[in-house]
């Protein structure tokens, strides 16, 4: 495939890992409300997914769609409203989804959210940011959110799987806890954990694909696949594509 000029594509490896037969799996790292960076990353899937007109593509999204960026409602938007045509479509919940989910419910829960990204969403579905954190803005902030994101959104939000699995590829938003079996992995751990996932050595049973921790080049170790790269700050959202027994990766940025 012909390298586009945004665009960049890592070295292709072979591994002992597979995915289901005649299955290509495009992963896309944490969003992060880049709805620019995400169109672009379309544009390179759909230029790969036809150069393979034989495998059966699906985009697998790790969550954390919005957020720390300015476009959290455009994103949901084009997955709802765009998705990649001849592709499945497979969308993960992140802490991020089920931060606001959570203020949804209970303004309580606000600070925390809003202090790690969600002014972005908030002000994205055209909602003023809270000027304190006060009982009164926290009040106003989420009827107003209430009112502003649509039935159609909450639901999908609301909705969104933890882990999706194909061959021997495990996805998941943070990480999974070592020693218990992925079947019964907690929500808590799933969608929050780093430590002691990040630093394990042990076979998870399968390979662990999963974004929430920004590291600036994927990480690619024999148990788990890392590919958040902080594309609210460093302008590079990365793909791991996945197809048979071949790895490698697209990425925006130059």
């Amino acid at each position: 495939m012909k390298t586009l000029p945004w665009m960049k594509t890592l070295p292709r490896t072979e591994t002992p890992s597979r995915t289901e037969t005649g299955v290509r799996i495009y992963a896309i790292g944490d969003i992060h409300g880049q709805d620019g960076l995400l169109a672009e990353l379309h544009a390179a899937i759909i230029e790969d997914a036809g150069a393979h007109p034989g495998e059966r593509g699906r985009v697998v999204y790790l969550g954390d769609l919005i957020d720390r960026g300015p476009g959290s409602r455009q994103v949901i938007d084009r997955l709802l409203d765009a998705p990649l045509p001849g592709l499945e479509q497979v969308v993960l919940m992140g802490n991020h989804e089920e931060s606001m989910l959570g203020f949804l419910e209970d303004d309580t829960n606000g600070p925390s959210w809003l202090a790690f990204g969600g002014i972005d969403t908030v002000e994205s579905y055209g909602v003023e940011a809270p000027s304190s954190m006060g009982k009164a803005d926290l009040a106003r902030v989420q009827a107003q959110l209430r009112q502003a994101v649509s039935a159609r959104h909450r639901h999908f939000l609301g909705t969104l799987p933890l882990t999706h699995h194909c061959g021997d590829y495990f996805f998941v938003h943070a990480g999974i806890r070592p020693g218990v079996p992925l079947e019964e992995q907690s929500a808590q751990d799933l969608l929050w954990i780093r430590d002691p996932f990040l630093s394990s050595g042990i076979d998870f049973g399968k390979v662990v694909v999963h974004g929430h921790t920004i590291t600036p080049e994927p990480v690619v170790r024999p148990n788990r696949i890392g590919i958040d790269t902080g594309a609210f700050r460093s302008g590079i959202l990365t793909c791991l594509v996945l197809s048979g027994a071949e790895r490698y990766f697209i990425q925006t940025g130059n």
